[in-house]
């Protein structure tokens, strides 16, 4: 059991290091602590088969890869390209600016073609929202979940200011109260952040 154990442990070390990870950050992907990581790396004790595959998974390898101590030569690690990262960068910015070249085409096409309309400069407020929805999408599939949290609070209070705008624009009524439904919503926001950073188990 401890040369499992110890295999286990340096394919880990060496997967989490070639996947240019922290043990926080690979704690936290995983929902178990820092110290659990910690021990799994000194063979002081071992994750179970379902930490395992997540582990596979995560890494982009077989299962069996993680319990072989001896890898097939020319056996090469996944490892994640900068210009692999970099061009998910550009896809992401580009998606999102593709949200502001519409405002601006509505903006536009309103000012030229329906005359006597007064709040075209909505459309740019009702982009952040959306730009948030799909930076969101992005983050959550590309990029680091911590930060989540940020932007479902920027999306949340830019709703907020949309609807409280295009009210007062169109109907007259000043419905500042609508922003104390904000204040729920970002202490949920913020405990639930909390509970997911808790690990599952050290």
């Amino acid at each position: 059991m401890n040369g499992i154990k110890s295999i286990i442990a340096k394919n880990i070390s060496s997967l989490r290091q070639n996947k240019g990870l922290t043990q926080l950050e690979l704690a936290e992907r995983l929902n178990y602590s820092d110290k659990a990581v910690s021990k799994w790396e000194r063979a002081d004790s071992m994750p179970d088969i379902s930490v395992l595959v997540e582990l596979a998974d995560l890494f982009e390898v077989p299962l069996d890869y993680l319990v072989r101590a001896e890898h097939p030569e020319g056996e090469s690690l996944p490892t994640e390209k900068p210009a692999n990262t970099y061009r998910k960068g550009i896809i992401s910015a580009v998606s999102v600016l593709l949200v502001w070249f519409i405002a601006v085409l509505f903006f536009v096409l309103t000012v030229l073609f329906m005359k006597g309309t007064y709040n075209q400069w909505l459309f740019f407020i009702y982009a952040i929202p959306v730009s948030m929805i799909v930076w969101l999408v992005f983050n959550t599939i590309w990029f680091n979940p911590r930060f989540n949290y940020v932007i479902i609070s920027v999306l949340m209070w830019t709703a907020i200011l949309s609807i409280h705008l295009t009210v007062l624009t169109t109907l007259g009524m000043n419905i500042w109260l609508v922003y104390l439904l904000g204040i729920p919503g970002q202490l949920i926001i913020i405990l639930w952040s909390v509970i997911k950073r808790q690990p599952k188990r050290k």
